[in-house]
C-alpha cells in the first residue's frame, strides 16, 4: 500500500502515561516522534525526528555527514504496526527491500522512558550490524544549556554547563538549505564506562521543557548533539563500529537488542530535570528487600589498612566501627594474599591468605558478628591475577583474548562471563564464601580498563565486551536470587564504571577512591547527578591529624548520600569521636528521607576548585542541605528556598553558622577555612 502526503499527515498515534505524553507520525517515511511532553496540554520538547537509525555492513549514512542521523536503512524504514501492553509501547517498522525489521520498545518508568531497539534479520542473507541507536530525538529551538560530566580516577563528577551555541554554533544551515555535518560527541573508551566521561547528558531550559538522557551499558557508548536550522538532535548509542570496534552478525531470523537508553522530559531547568532523572532511576532498579534499610558500611581500606588486614589490626577497628553505629563491616583487599607475597597479582581463587589472620578469617568474621555487625569481603570478580592458580585452571576461552592471546592488563587477566566455566568459577567462590564465612556484603571492584573487548566468539571486540557485560549483570542478579539477603556494592577503582546497567542491579556505588578529604565534597555533591543519593557510597574517613572542624568537614560528605565509613576510629580523641558518632546517627536518622530525595544545587553543579560547595537533598517533609567551605568567607543567598526554614543540625557542639532572613530568602554566612555544616530545610 502506498500512502499519500495527506495520508501521512493523518497517520499519527498518541501514547500517554503519568507525567508523559508522546505522539508519533508515520506515512511516506519512517516513524517520527513529534511530541514529547509531561502532559497533553503542556509544551512539547520534540521536533519531528525518526525514532531509530542503524548501520549494517557497508550501508551507513544516506548523506555526507559524521552524525548518526539519516542512515541509509533508517530513512527506508516504514511503519508496520504498534501495540501498547502495560507500560510498554512497541512500534514495528520494516525495510521491505531487505526484510530488516525493527521493534522500538518504549517502557514507561517513573517520569521517564527506557528505550531499546530490537533489530531482526527478516531477509535471506547474513546482516552485519555496525550501529543501532538506542534513542534518537530532536528538540525544538537552540536556546539550551548543555550539561555533561568528565571523570577520571580520583576526579569523578566534574560537570560542565555551557550554552549550546558555544558547542554548536549557528552555521547558516537554513539559509543555504544545508544539513549539519558536525556534532558534539561524548564517547566512552574501553571497559571503564565512566572512566573519562559520564553516560548522562542534559539539555536544560528555564523557558520551556528540558530533557535528559543516560546510556545504560557497561560496554562502549556514545551520545551526541547535532544542530540543524532551529532544532537540536540527540543521539544515544551503545557500542559502534567507529568508536568501539563493534559489529554483530545476524543470520536470517536472528535478532539483536540495543543497550537501553533512559530519557526524561521536565517542565523546568537543570534541577527539575535531574529530579525527573532521579525518579526514573528509582523506577528501573531491581527491587531488593536487603537494600531498603540502607545500612551504614564500614570499610577498612581508604586511609586505613590499604589492603593489609590482619586480626590484630582489625579487632580495634571492628570495636570502634560498631561503637560509631556501623551496621556492616567490610574487610577490603588483601584478605586473600599472604603478608609476604602481597595480593595485587593473585586475585581469582578467593581463599584466605596463609598466615594473614591469627585464628583464621572465620574468627575475624565471628568478631564482626559479635560486635553486632554483618561481615563483608572485597572481591574483584572479573579479575584473575597473573600468579593466581585459577589462571592455569580455566581455558583461554574463559578469558578476554585478542589476536589469539589473553589480554593482560595490570597483571590481571579478564574473565569473560559469556563462558560457562568463568561463571561456574565465580558461582562456586561466592556460594562458598557465603556458606563458610556468613558473608553478607561484597564490595565488587574492577581495577583495569581492558580495552575494546575480546574477539573470542564475537564478530568484533566491542561485541565481545557488550556480551560479557550483559553476562555480568545476569550473574549479579542470579547471585541475589540465590542469596536474597546479600548486599552488593559496585566499585570500579572508585567510580570508573558508574552506569545504570550495573546500578539498576546492585545496592550501592563507591563514588571515588579520592583520599583527600578536602577534595571529596565536589565528588559527594555531584554524585546525585549520576547515581541515586541512596546508592552514592561517599567515603567519610576521619583522621587523628584533623581538627574538630576538619573532622566535621570530612564526615559531612558521608552523611549526604550512602555513608561509607572508614579510618582509624579507635585512635580518635573524645571530641573527634563524638563528631563521628553524631554524623552516623544523623545519617541513620535521615536515610529514609535521603532515599526519597531529589538533588538540588543552590550554587549550581560545583567546579573542582570552588571555595563553597552546596548540595540539597530535598524531600518531603524536609531536606538536608550541606555546605562546605574551602576558602574565604562568603554570603550564601538561597532564593530557591524562599519561605522555607533553614536550621543547622550538624555538628551540634561546634559554632553555629548564622542563618539570616532577607525578604523571605534564607542567607547563610559562610566562614572561611575548611568547615562544613548540615542544615535541615523545613517545608514552606
Amino acid at each position: 500500500m502506498t500512502l499519500t502526503d495527506d495520508d501521512a499527515e493523518r497517520s499519527e498515534f498518541e501514547w500517554a502515561r503519568p507525567g508523559l505524553h508522546l505522539r508519533f507520525a508515520h506515512g511516506d517515511g519512517p516513524v517520527r516522534l513529534v511530541r514529547l511532553a509531561t502532559g497533553p496540554e503542556g509544551p512539547s520538547a520534540a521536533a519531528p525526528c525518526p525514532i531509530v537509525e542503524l548501520h549494517a555492513g557497508g550501508r551507513a549514512r544516506e548523506n555526507n555527514t559524521q552524525i548518526y542521523v539519516r542512515s541509509a536503512i533508517g530513512v527506508r524504514l516504514r511503519y508496520a504496526g504498534h501495540e501498547s501492553v502495560g507500560d510498554d509501547l512497541r512500534i514495528h517498522q520494516v525495510e521491505e527491500a531487505t526484510g530488516i525489521e525493527v521493534v522500538s520498545v518504549l517502557r514507561a518508568a517513573g517520569p521517564g522512558l527506557q528505550i531499546t531497539q530490537t533489530v531482526r534479520n527478516g531477509g535471506d542473507r547474513d546482516l552485519v550490524l555496525t550501529m543501532v541507536t538506542s534513542a534518537v530525538f530532536s528538540v525544538a529551538g537552540t536556546g539550551y544549556d548543555v550539561l555533561w560530566g568528565r571523570a577520571e580516577w580520583l576526579g569523578e563528577g566534574r560537570w560542565e554547563q555551557r550554552p549550546l551555541a558555544e558547542l554548536l554554533p549557528d552555521l547558516s544551515f537554513g539559509r543555504y538549505g544545508f544539513v549539519g555535518r558536525g556534532h558534539f560527541p561524548v564517547t566512552s573508551h574501553g571497559s571503564w564506562s565512566s572512566g573519562e566521561v559520564l553516560p548522562t547528558g542534559v539539555l536544560a531550559s528555564e523557558a520551556g521543557p528540558s530533557v535528559a538522557w543516560q546510556v545504560e551499558t557497561s560496554a562502549g557508548w556514545h551520545w551526541e548533539l547535532s544542530r540543524d536550522a532551529g532544532t537540536v538532535t540527540v543521539g544515544v548509542l551503545g557500542p559502534t563500529d567507529l568508536e568501539h570496534q563493534f559489529a554483530e552478525r545476524l543470520a536470517p531470523g536472528r535478532e539483536f537488542t540495543s543497550v537501553p537508553a533512559g530519557v526524561v522530559v521536565a517542565d523546568g531547568g537543570r534541577d527539575a530535570t535531574f529530579a525527573a532523572l532521579t525518579e526514573y532511576r528509582r523506577a528501573i532498579r531491581v527491587p531488593r528487600a536487603a537494600h531498603e534499610s540502607y545500612p551504614v558500611v564500614y570499610n577498612d581500606y581508604m586511609n586505613t589498612l590499604m589492603g593489609d588486614p590482619s586480626t590484630e589490626k582489625l579487632l580495634p577497628l571492628i570495636a570502634s566501627a560498631a561503637a560509631a553505629g556501623a551496621e556492616y563491616f567490610c574487610i577490603d583487599a588483601g584478605w586473600f594474599g599472604s603478608p609476604e607475597e602481597g595480593w595485587w597479582d593473585r586475585p581469582g581463587e578467593w581463599r584466605e591468605g596463609p598466615g594473614r589472620f591469627t585464628g583464621g578469617l572465620r574468627s575475624v568474621m565471628d568478631a564482626i558478628r559479635g560486635a553486632g555487625m554483618r561481615p563483608g569481603l572485597w572481591l574483584e570478580p572479573e579479575a584473575v591475577g597473573r600468579k593466581s592458580p585459577v589462571a592455569e585452571k580455566l581455558p583461554d576461552e574463559a578469558f578476554f583474548c585478542r589476536f589469539g592471546e589473553r589480554v593482560l592488563e595490570g597483571n590481571h587477566y579478564q574473565l569473560d562471563l559469556r563462558h560457562p566455566a568463568a561463571r561456574a568459577h565465580l558461582d562456586e567462590a561466592v556460594d562458598r564464601l557465603v556458606e563458610e564465612f556468613g558473608v553478607a556484603f561484597f564490595k565488587l571492584d574492577y581495577n583495569s580498563n581492558v580495552g575494546a573487548g575480546t574477539d573470542v566468539d564475537a564478530e568484533a571486540p566491542g561485541a565481545g565486551l557488550l556480551g560479557h557485560t550483559r553476562g555480568l549483570r545476569d550473574w549479579l542478579l542470579a547471585v541475589q536470587e540465590r542469596h536474597p539477603d546479600l548486599l552488593l556494592e559496585s566499585c570500579s577503582s572508585g567510580g570508573m564504571r558508574m552506569d545504570y546497567h550495573l546500578l539498576s542491579a546492585v545496592h550501592l556505588q563507591s563514588t571515588s577512591d579520592q583520599q583527600d578529604y578536602r577534595r571529596y565534597p565536589v565528588v559527594a555533591a555531584t554524585a546525585p547527578a549520576s547515581v541515586l543519593p541512596e546508592q552514592a557510597g561517599n567515603w567519610a574517613y576521619p583522621d587523628t591529624s584533623m581538627t574538630p572542624e576538619e573532622t566535621a568537614f570530612a564526615m559531612a560528605s558521608g552523611v549526604m548520600g550512602r555513608m561509607y565509613l572508614s579510618g582509624f576510629l579507635h585512635d580518635l580523641g573524645e571530641e573527634q569521636s563524638a563528631l563521628v558518632h553524631e554524623a552516623v546517627a544523623l545519617h541513620r536518622e535521615r536515610r529514609g528521607d535521603i532515599a526519597a530525595s531529589v538533588p538540588v544545587w543552590p550554587l549550581g553543579l560545583p567546579g573542582w576548585d570552588d571555595d563553597v560547595v552546596a548540595l540539597l537533598l530535598d524531600a518531603e517533609p524536609g531536606g538536608l542541605l550541606a555546605v562546605w567551605s574551602r576558602g574565604d568567607a562568603a554570603e550564601l543567598a538561597l532564593p530557591d528556598l524562599a519561605g522555607r526554614a533553614v536550621r543547622q543540625v550538624y555538628p551540634a557542639d561546634l559554632p553555629a553558622w548564622t542563618v539570616r532572613d532577607r525578604d523571605g530568602v534564607p542567607v547563610i554566612d559562610v566562614p572561611p577555612g575548611l568547615r562544613a555544616r548540615i542544615f535541615e530545610v523545613a517545608p514552606r
